[in-house]
């Protein structure tokens, strides 16, 4: 029975990729965002340990970061982030602010760690977020962030029992702006 149960993940799962795939036009994995208690002491501790960085960072928060939805109701928050390039792949440290937030809820529920994998290459994300909100996906957070010549949209999918992992889709605008900080 155990197996059978097995199966029946697995099958679910693939359906869910498969979704994915199709719906989303997926080209790449382009981020990996993990959120942490304290963004300066990760940084330091990536650098030292394992040479990653330089680490741009950047605060998001109103009001340049607007239409901010947590599980579908208007929640403001901010967010402090990271970001460095590891060969192609982006790594993202998050640490949440102020408000309500699923990366909040993450550090609350499981302490640091990699929270989710992100896609900035969809061709049509508000295509892909409709098709996916037919198959029962929602969206468990998003927002907006604007700069003088920048945006950005993101959301967040809930994909974690499917897949193991949120899924989050960034739609990227301009060039973004100079970091707050670079750390080293």
């Amino acid at each position: 029975m155990k197996s059978y149960k097995f199966e029946d993940e697995c099958l679910e799962r693939v359906k869910i990729k498969i979704l994915f795939i199709f719906y989303m036009q997926l080209k790449e994995i382009s981020q990996i965002g993990i959120v942490v208690k304290n963004i300066k002491n990760a940084m330091k501790y990536y650098w030292e340990m394992f040479s990653i960085g330089p680490w741009r960072v950047y605060t998001y928060k109103p009001p340049k970061l607007t239409e901010t939805i947590v599980r579908g109701k208007f929640e403001p928050y901010s967010m402090r982030l990271a970001f460095t390039m590891v060969g192609p792949l982006m790594l993202e440290l998050i640490e949440p602010l102020e408000g309500n937030s699923i990366y909040k809820e993450f550090l609350n529920e499981r302490g640091e760690g990699i929270h989710h994998i992100a896609s900035y290459a969809i061709e049509d994300i508000d295509k892909a977020l409709a098709n996916l909100e037919k198959e029962g996906i929602k969206v468990l957070q998003s927002g907006k962030y604007h700069d003088e010549k920048f945006e950005a949209f993101f959301a967040y999918l809930d994909t974690e029992d499917k897949l193991g992992y949120v899924v989050e889709l960034v739609k990227l605008k301009g060039e973004r702006p100079k970091p707050e900080e670079v750390y080293p």
